[in-house]
């Protein structure tokens, strides 16, 4: 019996040596720089690599508590920004392929995943000994001569610890442990259900008369579905390439109400993949969490650590902006009517005819559509003229590297350098739909950036989007607003790119929420300026530049809609916050609820059968919550920073370097208004903003 024990025991650890052996996530990375070994992943990877990350955490972890020597900033604060670095790795390339490249078969694991994760992070927060030890060298902190980022770090960490339910009994703690498991699982079936619904639609046409108005792009890349699916005619779905040039051309009213049903009906259909009730639930458990951590409503909770600081600061942004936008927006709509009306239109003005008469109102007034613009925005140029501003402004150089391994073909992966040859980062680029790939532009990293021996562990960052397709006859050309997108994405990976922090924790994008859009939307500013369009933007056929005047009609029309393009944005945090100011469970209707919440920012009549809130990713499915105003936030803060470069040059080297010194190098290190004032000097103020968005002519400033 013994001599079989021991047999058993040799086999078994012989197949968990294969094991270790043949999966490429638990050894080394052989690749360039480290990056992750694509091609050789498999999905079954995965779950033993989540198994084994956690346990060698929880050997981090032990090891902290176990030692005997009194807690110390190293070996407590930074020994526990240290942890699970195989779990961190793991988490990284997995959640991203979620997001990018996702199937059946990752989505089952991540039901599976995100519970073992969810305790992982529990187990660590609500340990009472663990917290004993951070607890002692924060309360000698004024002893310990540490340094600004070391400082937050400890900050951080203690005060994380509490907000993640260190102080609460027992019974509590395990009540915490319960909503933040089944919040988990939440997000990610609300995150699936939409993604299923996206895919899920398909707008098929044999008729071509009934497509009178769309574009011969349009209409190539819809045969160019057609074609894939073994059909005859035209197949539009509701991701953005297909759905944003439907509702601006497309004739047919009909089709344009059907495809807008469609696409703001996802996850809102009383079926299998409805998130009605997991909305509910959703905001339900987070105001629970909030009220057991002694918070009146999950607002508060979240903003305690946002600049907005409280739920007043944001209200105060959004009401202050909302009186700026909301008569404005009612006056374009009725110059919109009005238009429409001088063509011909007798119905009411509905939402599936607001971009098809204010594209036309658009090219009339500003002689200017997308369709103009597109052949000087090949998406091979733009790429270029993209870097190369990256380039001017901070010396960086990028160079493709085809040894690193890719998860898709249309991925292309770079080696990023800086102006003396130091790498800086790896980076990839993921510009089309596909059917893994949720909606939406995104910049995440498969791996952060931190100081640890002596050694700069550089970053991972990859940048991801849902441009429009080449076809059989075109390269890939894209829209004015998907080269903003681009230039806004890349703001956020030149924030992880340009990272230089010591702790992992603090590095990056890894800043409060209100501020982490700062490097994104300050990088469209150039897009509208002609400095910089006449670098790269060439006709991709003539190679003649973008003329003169077409430069000057996008700078022109940059506050056309202004007002209802600001309202719309308010609308989403108004909505945000009335879900998250709540104080009691809400047993009522989701549409009923957002049309209440959003009432005053609506300048259309309510329509059945569409509901934002399902299928608002990034309050359920993302980390938005209580924190969509950020966005709103962050625009005060980018106009105010472009204004500098607009005083003192928009390639101007001196303040391109304070802002990499003082913004994007720096991540968390600092509270973010400290790190904004050592760069402008002073607060920021509406006052750029509103005169930027063509909202106000005065000479009065407001501070935030």
């Amino acid at each position: 019996m013994k001599s079989i024990y021991f047999v058993a025991l040799i086999l078994f650890m012989s197949v968990g040596m294969a094991v270790a052996q043949t999966n490429p996530l638990l050894g080394e990375f052989n690749t360039p720089h480290n990056a992750a070994p694509f091609d050789k992943i498999e999905n079954d990877h995965f779950l033993p690599a989540f198994e084994e990350g956690i346990k060698q955490g929880k050997a981090d972890v032990e090891k902290i508590k176990n030692n005997t020597d009194a807690p110390t900033f190293e070996n407590t604060v930074v020994a526990l920004d240290q942890v699970a670095r195989l779990l961190g790795r793991t988490s990284g390339i997995f959640f991203n392929l979620l997001s990018s490249e996702t199937n059946d078969e990752l989505q089952e694991i991540a039901q599976r995943v995100s519970p073992m994760l969810t305790a992982f992070q529990n187990d660590i927060s609500l340990d009472p000994v663990l917290f004993e030890r951070v607890k002692a060298v924060y309360d000698k902190k004024a002893e310990l001569n540490l340094t600004p980022e070391q400082e937050t770090l400890l900050e951080n960490s203690y005060i994380g610890f509490v907000r993640r339910g260190a102080n609460l009994s027992d019974s509590d703690k395990e009540k915490f442990r319960a909503f933040s498991t089944e919040l988990s699982k939440l997000s990610l079936d609300f995150g699936e259900n939409v993604l299923k619904e996206t895919n899920g639609y398909e707008l098929y046409i044999a008729d071509k008369s009934k497509l009178a108005g769309l574009p011969e792009g349009a209409l190539e890349a819809a045969a160019g579905k057609a074609k894939a699916k073994e059909l005859e005619g035209w197949v539009f779905d509701i991701s953005m390439p297909s759905y944003l040039p439907f509702m601006k051309y497309a004739d047919n009213r009909d089709l344009r109400k059907e495809l807008y049903l469609a696409y703001g009906s996802k996850s809102f259909k009383n079926n299998e993949l409805d998130n009605q009730e997991k909305v509910k639930r959703i905001v339900e458990l987070r105001l629970e969490t909030a009220k057991l951590l002694g918070y009146k409503n999950y607002a508060d909770y979240v903003l305690e650590r946002r600049m907005a600081t409280n739920a007043d600061g944001v209200y105060g942004l959004l009401n202050d902006l909302y009186e700026a936008s909301h008569k404005v927006a009612l006056k374009e709509k009725a110059e919109i009517l009005e238009y429409a009306r001088k063509n011909g239109f007798e119905d009411d003005l509905m939402p599936w005819d607001w971009s098809y008469y204010s594209e036309k109102l658009k090219v009339e007034k500003f002689d200017l559509n997308d369709e103009m613009l597109k052949p000087y925005f090949e998406l091979s140029h733009v790429v270029d003229g993209v870097f190369g501003l990256a380039t001017d402004l901070f010396g960086i150089t990028f160079k493709e590297n085809k040894n690193i391994p890719v998860y898709n073909d249309e991925v292309t992966a770079y080696e990023v350098f800086d102006a003396d040859g130091t790498f800086l980062s790896v980076f990839y680029t993921d510009f089309h739909p596909r059917a893994g790939k949720r909606g939406g532009a995104w910049m995440n990293d498969f791996k952060g950036q931190w100081m640890e021996n002596g050694v700069d562990s550089r970053p991972h960052v990859t940048i991801v989007m849902n441009f429009t397709r080449p076809t059989e006859t075109k390269p890939a050309l894209l829209t004015f607003n998907e080269v903003e997108t681009f230039m806004h994405e890349f703001g956020h990976a030149l924030h992880g790119m340009l990272a230089k922090s010591t702790y992992s924790s603090l590095s990056g994008t890894n800043v409060y929420r209100d501020f982490v859009e700062l490097p994104s939307q300050i990088m469209e500013n150039w897009a509208v300026e002609k400095e910089f369009l006449d670098r790269f933007a060439k006709h991709y056929e003539t190679g003649e530049p973008i003329p003169a005047e077409l430069v000057q009609k996008i700078i022109a029309s940059q506050n056309y809609l202004a007002g209802y393009l600001s309202v719309r944005q308010l609308s989403f945090g108004y909505l945000d916050m009335a879900w998250h100011t709540l104080e009691s469970a809400y047993e009522g209707k989701v549409k009923d609820f957002e049309e209440n919440a959003w009432k005053k920012t609506q300048i259309f009549p309510a329509i059945d059968g569409v509901c934002m809130s399902t299928q608002f990713g990034h309050l359920f499915a993302g980390g938005y919550a209580a924190g969509y105003y950020g966005y709103k936030w962050a625009e005060v803060l980018d106009a105010d920073a472009f204004s500098v470069f607009k005083e003192k040059g928009l390639f101007n080297k001196e303040v391109a370097a304070s802002f990499r010194k003082n913004i994007l190098e720096k991540g968390g290190t600092e509270h973010p208004m400290i790190l904004y004032k050592r760069f402008r000097g002073q607060e920021p103020s509406v006052d750029a903003l509103l005169k930027r968005s063509g909202l106000v002519n005065g000479d009065e400033t407001a501070d935030l």
